[in-house]
């Protein structure tokens, strides 16, 4: 059997006590495999820095297990485990140029001189940057900055890299740049990345799967298709991307079961001036066999560019939202929409139960 590279045992991290102790982590367990991208995705307090801080060893357990590569390192410092970190503010030395800065870690080491320059060369090159070994961090952009210290971390060859929201600094133009680069390096360098978001767009665009925190546990755990197009609760559906919830009187009418249910709002097909037979009378849109259908009013449309966003008030009960390409629409199509009686279909495979009828 394969040790994965990250195995996390029943890992709890309380701070303070008594009436203001807070729990962190509650009691998870995880497996991280050997040259895998993983995500810890959440809200802020809801439990992935500090497991991410358990891992690399800046903070300790309250219970539970660190083990990597099949040994247990909860009690080892974090120079005594074979992880380097990213953090989101870089940590380079202003005095120190490019190269001395990568070099560092290697010197602490004791490496000779001729590897040092050999493996910083070699690290820089990985993140794109040749040729820039001489300057100093004030004279790089802020993505620049940002493979610095990733090269700083590939340098030392760890068994795990810990990426604690590296990209959160960036704009939004750079912060998508780097999601792609950054995955393609690590796939280049078969290196175990773990890597801390609140960003959705960012979880499901670099990771192999993602563990998705709410209040100190994990929610669920998946590849970037699974969790979104499969969400195992109200949490996940709702904080993973935009999701539609349908719940009570509407669900039992629409569905033809009780509970709440997520549909993705890109999911749903958008009819202009038809109405399905849901309620009885003459069927105007042609159904595939395993379609659901439901009419309604359409109560706002918003343009924004590629896409509109378009709220319909439902016959049955609540709203749904749809999201439209704007493939042969313009900005006064979308309006155009507005008060215009509608019929929304979606395939029943793309919507799922989040919750029983009692948990509504």
């Amino acid at each position: 059997m394969v040790e994965p590279a990250i195995r996390l045992v029943d890992l709890r991290k309380e701070f303070g006590s008594g009436d203001q102790r807070v729990v962190a982590v509650d009691g998870i367990d995880l497996d991280i495999a050997d040259g895998e991208f993983t995500t810890l995705l959440g809200p802020s307090g809801s439990g992935k820095t500090t497991v991410l801080r358990m891992i690399a060893g800046f903070e300790r357990p309250t219970a539970g297990r660190v083990v990597l590569g099949g040994q247990d390192v909860t009690k080892k410092a974090p120079f005594e485990r074979d992880v380097n970190t990213v953090f989101q503010d870089y940590a380079l030395f202003p005095h120190m140029n490019v190269a001395q800065n990568v070099d560092y870690g290697l010197r602490v080491k004791k490496v000779p001189a001729a590897q040092r320059r050999e493996r910083v060369a070699a690290a820089l090159a990985t993140v794109r940057l040749e040729g820039f070994g001489g300057r100093r961090p004030n004279q790089l952009s802020g993505g620049q900055r940002q493979r610095v210290a990733l090269a700083r971390a590939l340098v030392n060859r760890p068994k795990v890299l810990l990426l604690d929201e590296p990209l959160g600094a960036l704009d939004l133009k750079l912060r998508e740049q780097m999601q792609v680069e950054l995955k393609a390096i690590q796939r280049e360098v078969g290196i175990t990345f773990v890597f801390v978001t609140h960003d959705q767009d960012e979880a499901l665009t670099m990771s192999d799967r993602v563990v998705v925190f709410n209040q100190g546990r994990i929610e669920q755990l998946g590849t970037p298709s699974e969790v979104y197009e499969q969400p195992a609760s109200e949490f996940v559906a709702g904080f993973v991307g935009t999701s539609n919830l349908l719940q009570g009187a509407a669900a039992a009418q629409v569905i033809g079961q009780p509970g709440v249910w997520s549909i993705r709002p890109e999911k749903i097909r958008l009819v202009p001036d038809g109405s399905a037979r849901a309620a009885g009378g003459e069927r105007k849109v042609a159904l595939d066999a395993n379609e659901v259908a439901t009419p309604g009013t359409v109560r706002e449309a918003v343009y924004s560019g590629s896409a509109s966003r378009i709220v319909v008030d439902l016959d049955a009960g609540g709203e749904l939202v749809v999201v439209r390409p704007n493939v042969t629409t313009s900005a006064r199509d979308a309006a155009e929409l507005r008060g215009q009686r509608v019929t929304l279909a979606w395939r029943r495979d793309h919507v799922y139960r989040v919750a029983d009828a009692d948990a509504e």
